[in-house]
């Protein structure tokens, strides 16, 4: 499996002929002060398959805080289809509306994709304090 892209926006939809409508993208954030909450985010990111990857396939998406400690998490259940010949490889698009984010402190967040005992960087955020 590879990462083909990661973002972070307000909005995003998969549309039926396959493309995805993302609105909204961004890298930061102000807060007045920490702990912060984010009322609404999505992440959204798509994974490419390998040859032998079909079936169901689980995963975890971990968002790291400044000291890469965790402070959240999503588990992930996708099923990849076999890749068909003349045809990409399988994708997932995944799209995740996440609620009430929490951001204990300033800094640099990320995502990671824990697949296969090993971590694939996804989207950054960065919180920055803005007491206006």
């Amino acid at each position: 499996m590879k990462v083909l892209y990661s973002l972070v926006c307000e909005d995003a939809n998969v549309r039926p002929d396959g493309r995805m409508d993302v609105h909204g993208v961004f890298h930061e954030l102000p807060a007045p002060g920490f702990p912060a909450r984010q009322d609404h985010l999505v992440l959204v990111a798509v994974l490419e398959w390998e040859d032998g990857e079909s079936g169901t396939q689980r995963f975890s998406i971990d968002l790291l805080d400044p000291s890469d400690s965790p402070c959240g998490t999503l588990h992930v259940e996708t099923e990849v289809l076999p890749r068909v010949t003349r045809m990409a490889p399988p994708r997932t698009m995944l799209v995740f509306p996440i609620a009430d984010a929490f951001f204990p402190s300033a800094g640099s967040y990320r995502f990671v994709l824990q697949f296969g005992g090993a971590g694939e960087q996804l989207a950054g955020l960065r919180l920055i304090h803005d007491p206006k």
